[in-house]
């Protein structure tokens, strides 16, 4: 597992609040191990699933003041109809508590002061030879720090693109720009993950992006649509799609070879987007893309997803 230190600042700029994490399961349960929700006096971010186990999470959460780790038979112990178990970790935190954290693992108690011998090989063992140390260890949390997010362009804050960032605004996996001409054309409020970027002619926001990041064109304007194309190409990029009919792909792909670019770059685009048997809803269009690209980062990253038990 992989400790979102950007997002845990971002959280922490709210206000002190305890990080719930679930750290080892048995049987079906509603959440994998990793799940985490964060919890402040008045409000939540995130889920752990469950309902009950939830509801219970956020009291015993809103009473500590110290870490704290705690198991729940959800059967015996909730009532739930999951019949497995899970462990929470419980850890409060806030703005200064996060300037201690240093990477590339972060190792602390929950249960007990000294760190046991087991802790120190396990760190030893990951640091040296790369082997991924237990979540939970005699008593201990290890979790590495998670890489920068994943920087994400979305150009266009028409009905696909408001579709698209309320879908993908609450993962942790990517830092989402979104650019268009006009502040009028973003929705309020922008999700607070979200960074709104504004310029008169959009196209000439790309030398903001890295040469890392991933963009989804889905403007107002087939003309802007193919200067993104254009620019996009020559800046370079992770991956790029673009919304659109085979027809407007075939005249893009002409005008693109005739502005000098070849055929494996623009080839690279994918066109259309997410997958059209879904059908052509701003918010089928969402659902299919933030799909592809958990599909990718899940490939990339060699995980895998336990699936069992995804109801409490």
């Amino acid at each position: 597992m992989s400790l979102d230190l950007q997002g845990l600042a971002q959280a922490a700029a709210r206000g002190p609040f305890v990080r719930v994490l679930v750290v080892e399961t048995r049987g079906s349960t509603p959440r994998e191990v990793g799940a985490e929700m964060r919890v402040w006096p008045d409000h939540t971010q995130g889920t752990i699933g469950g309902g009950t186990l939830e509801a219970e999470a956020i009291t015993i959460a809103r009473g500590l003041t110290a870490p704290a780790l705690r198991r729940f038979p959800l059967g015996p112990a909730l009532g739930q109809c999951c019949g497995g178990a899970v462990t929470l970790a419980f850890e409060p935190l806030d703005a200064e508590s996060l300037t201690r954290i240093a990477g590339p693992f972060h190792a602390r108690p929950l249960t007990g002061p000294d760190m046991p011998l087991a802790v120190q090989r396990a760190l030893s063992l990951a640091r040296n030879s790369g082997q991924r140390p237990p979540l939970l260890l005699d008593g201990w949390l290890i979790e590495r720090l998670a890489p920068p997010a994943q920087e994400l362009w979305i150009w266009g804050a028409g009905h696909v693109g408001r579709a698209l960032v309320a879908t993908l605004a609450p993962l942790p996996h990517w830092s989402i720009r979104w650019a268009d001409f006009d502040e009028s054309r973003f929705p309020e409020p922008i999700p607070e993950t979200v960074m709104p970027v504004i310029a008169e002619n959009p196209a000439d926001l790309v030398p903001l992006a890295a040469a890392s990041a991933h963009h989804l064109i889905l403007t107002y304007s087939h003309a802007l649509d193919l200067e993104l194309c254009h620019r996009i190409l020559r800046h370079g990029f992770a991956a790029c799609g673009l919304i659109g009919s085979q027809t407007k792909w075939s005249r893009f792909q002409r005008r693109l070879r005739d502005l000098g670019h070849a055929h494996a770059q623009i080839s690279r685009i994918a066109c259309p987007i997410g997958d059209p048997r879904l059908g052509k809803e701003p918010q089928a269009i969402a659902i299919s893309v933030a799909a592809a690209l958990l599909r990718e980062r899940v490939g990339h990253a060699g995980l895998t997803v336990n699936t069992e038990g995804q109801t409490g």
